[in-house]
């Protein structure tokens, strides 16, 4: 298995400020590189123009399927002061894959100081069973310790439209940073997935991810996720997610709209 440090490792970027990266198998979501990842490798590509900024938005669209070798042309569309706007066009053989746009800010003094968004009451990781039954968990999550603490196993016909569980990467190696969250934030399944009561695809087309930090800690690598869905309808789901460390502080809001042909 390619670990996620190996992976970043191993991404090299020409005199044009392209990048190249290559996605292993064991990092697909079905036909495609998942979702996570590919933000994760986008904003890596990013940090070659704006490496000295902290990231507060990251918005993503999954155009098309992506995996093996992937290219990554990041294109600087306004440098200010204090922000700075970066797109990732994320191409491979068969076309078009993603494109992100990443917005980046330093902190500036303000009279406003609050995060009122409070983490559920649930148990911690170290009292959590698996989230995923025995056999029936995709490829990529395999990267990730993940542990159920709200809602219901992916297709069990659940009337739950909210899961929670607690993840971190495997490779602890994985530094603290933003490209490590968006490479982890989407891990879980979505939430209508739980509702399912067989299998059916469902994808990503959209997702929207805002860093309420810069200050990214927590222990021994655990996040609290809960992502819930909020609508289900014409084969479509929106669904919002927020992410916390280990002491119930908010790192990460974000809102998904999901495909779902079942």
């Amino acid at each position: 298995m390619t670990t996620y440090t190996e992976l970043l490792a191993g991404l090299k970027r020409g005199d044009d400020g392209r990048v190249e990266a290559s996605v292993s198998p064991d990092w697909m979501q079905g036909r495609t590189t998942y979702g996570g990842l590919t933000a994760a490798l986008c904003l890596e590509a990013a940090r070659g123009l704006v490496d000295d900024l902290p990231l507060r938005s990251a918005q993503v669209a999954f155009v098309g399927p992506s995996g093996g070798d992937v290219s990554l042309k990041p294109t600087l569309l306004r440098r200010g002061k204090n922000t700075a706007f970066v797109t990732v066009d994320m191409t491979q053989e068969q076309g078009f894959a993603a494109q992100c746009v990443f917005a980046f800010g330093k902190a500036r003094e303000s009279s406003l100081d609050f995060q009122e968004i409070a983490m559920p009451d649930v148990p911690g990781p170290n009292d959590a069973p698996s989230f995923f039954r025995e056999g029936r968990r995709p490829g990529f999550t395999n990267n990730f310790n993940m542990k159920g603490v709200l809602g219901d196993a992916p297709i069990t016909g659940s009337d739950k439209r909210s899961i929670g569980l607690w993840m971190r990467h495997k490779d602890q190696a994985a530094p603290m940073d933003a490209t490590a969250i968006l490479a982890l934030a989407d891990a879980p399944p979505p939430a209508a997935l739980s509702m399912l009561k067989t299998p059916a695809p469902i994808s990503s087309m959209t997702w929207m991810a805002e860093f309420l930090t810069e200050d990214i800690t927590t222990e021994e690598g655990w996040f609290f996720a809960l992502h819930t869905a909020d609508t289900a309808t014409n084969g479509y789901s929106s669904q919002a997610m927020t992410l916390w460390n280990s002491k119930r502080e908010p790192i990460l809001i974000g809102r998904q709209t999901i495909t779902v042909f079942g």
